[in-house]
């Protein structure tokens, strides 16, 4: 089989994949994601395909491997992470200021965890999108559209007034 022909089979596979990946993750966003990934990794290793094998089999296998480093990775995240009660903020005693950062906080907490990531990556730390990519192991591509789904999201909770947090 032709490097040609196995791109073709494997955009004829992509609804497959799109259902398994919404099994394996629950979640829409998170199966496009996820079916980019395995796509690009296997687009990478087209050459390690062995000829005779199922492609459909062999594709499923590194969705279900590209989804344990997802969750792998995830859970290193949330490590990383640290409470608000880890003090970053003490002393601060501007009401006004302390209400908004609030209610950042909670229009933040309602983002779902993709989102809230790239957010704090890109939008708290400054991290450019390339190195934020890096960071989660995901292609710029999806940076930008959580960060971009994240922007709608924060700015219909928290309405179209600008807050200084």
């Amino acid at each position: 089989m032709s490097i040609l022909e196995l791109q073709s089979a494997l955009a004829a596979l992509l609804p497959r994949l799109r259902r398994f990946a919404r099994s394996l993750t629950h979640h829409r966003e998170d199966a496009d994601d996820l079916v980019q990934v395995a796509v690009e990794r296997a687009l990478r290793a087209l050459d390690q395909y062995e000829a005779g094998t199922r492609l459909d089999s062999w594709m499923f296998r590194i969705m279900k491997n590209a989804w344990i480093d997802e969750q792998r990775a995830r859970g290193r995240r949330a490590e990383v992470l640290a409470p608000e009660e880890a003090g970053e903020h003490v002393g601060v005693s501007e009401t006004g200021r302390h209400i908004a950062r609030l209610s950042v906080q909670a229009a933040m907490a309602r983002l779902p965890e993709e989102q809230r990531l790239v957010v704090g990556l890109v939008l708290v730390e400054g991290l450019p999108y390339k190195e934020a990519a890096a960071v989660l192991e995901v292609p710029i591509g999806t940076v930008t559209s959580r960060l971009a789904r994240a922007k709608d999201t924060l700015q219909q909770l928290l309405g179209d007034g600008d807050i200084d947090a």
